[in-house]
């Protein structure tokens, strides 16, 4: 059975799919007008054989939809109308308390708790969050990525995760570069660390390479925990030693690309997510692409074309 098709609602950030000079334009536009917002992005999916969304920070997140919409369920039906539905949702680590509080985690578990009933009431099953960041090396005193580390974050993924799973929601896990889930020897202690019943990864192909690593060998090593897959394509390994701070997330751009025109592996990416529980959808991600639908369009070709194993 052919997979569906998704996409990340950030793929309608780039300013210049609505005629604006810049990301707050777009923020503002949203703001002022929420339905209008979420109705474009609907209605150009319609020109593409994308029919899931996986919500993001602002604009086009959860609390954006309620706005535009007043529930969950009118959400829903906004989507259903016009062939569409919610994937999953991604936690951004500013839009969310801090992990790496200790006195967080009660404010962690109401905001993944109340995520979670969106995600129920508007009939997806998947919240997808992240690690922390790391800081910048060199920074004193400095911060390892360790046992003792990963131990505190598996607690805190466990309670979340068990949290969630009580509205049928599970809680997976993405790769971020410069996270703290970033590098192969990360993303492995954690999974060790972590149970399997409440704790689930979403492996990003891009991130994965930025961080010099291989995401199909990711993917074949974790293959039974993977609810969900980003496919998005790598232009070349990153400087590892970027300093990590507010403008982190735009020095990494450049090296994110449309699918196909990086270094990404697809066949041997496809192959590795066709063996796993999320194998049903195919999530493309295109950071702010200027031209969404034919972005769009070449990434589910290349997709199909890369499942079908054709050279």
């Amino acid at each position: 059975m052919s997979p569906r098709f998704a996409t990340d609602v950030i793929t309608f950030y780039h300013p210049g799919f609505w005629g604006l000079d810049s990301t707050d334009a777009v923020r503002e536009l949203a703001v002022r007008d929420a339905r209008g917002f979420w109705e474009r992005i609907m209605d150009t999916l319609a020109a593409t054989e994308v029919t899931g969304i996986e919500l993001t920070f602002a604009p086009g997140d959860v609390d954006s939809a309620l706005r535009a919409h007043g529930s969950p369920a009118a959400f829903r039906r906004a989507l259903d109308a016009r062939g569409l539905s919610v994937v999953s949702a991604f936690v951004a680590g500013d839009d969310a308390p801090d992990w790496r509080q200790g006195d967080n985690l009660p404010a962690i578990v109401a905001d993944a708790e109340r995520r979670a009933e969106f995600l129920a009431e508007a009939g997806a099953e998947l919240l997808v969050t992240g690690l922390p960041m790391r800081t910048t090396f060199g920074t004193r005193p400095p911060f390892f990525v360790d046992a003792a580390y990963m131990s505190r974050m598996a607690d805190i993924a466990h309670t979340v995760g068990e949290a969630v799973s009580r509205h049928g929601v599970k809680l997976a896990f993405h790769t971020e570069s410069h996270s703290t889930l970033w590098y192969e020897r990360d993303i492995d202690l954690f999974m060790t660390l972590t149970d399997p019943r409440y704790v689930w990864l979403c492996p990003d192909s891009c991130h994965i390479t930025l961080a010099g690593g291989d995401p199909a060998a990711v993917a074949r090593r974790h293959t039974p925990r993977i609810a969900l897959s980003h496919w998005k394509d790598a232009t070349a390994p990153i400087d590892t030693h970027l300093t990590v701070d507010a403008t982190i997330y735009a020095r990494q751009q450049p090296y994110m690309t449309e699918l196909g025109t990086g270094i990404v592996d697809w066949q041997a990416w496809a192959d590795a997510m066709s063996r796993t529980p999320g194998a049903d959808t195919v999530l493309i991600e295109l950071d702010e692409a200027p031209d969404p639908v034919a972005a769009l369009r070449a990434g589910t070709a290349l997709a199909k074309k890369a499942l079908s194993g054709a050279p």
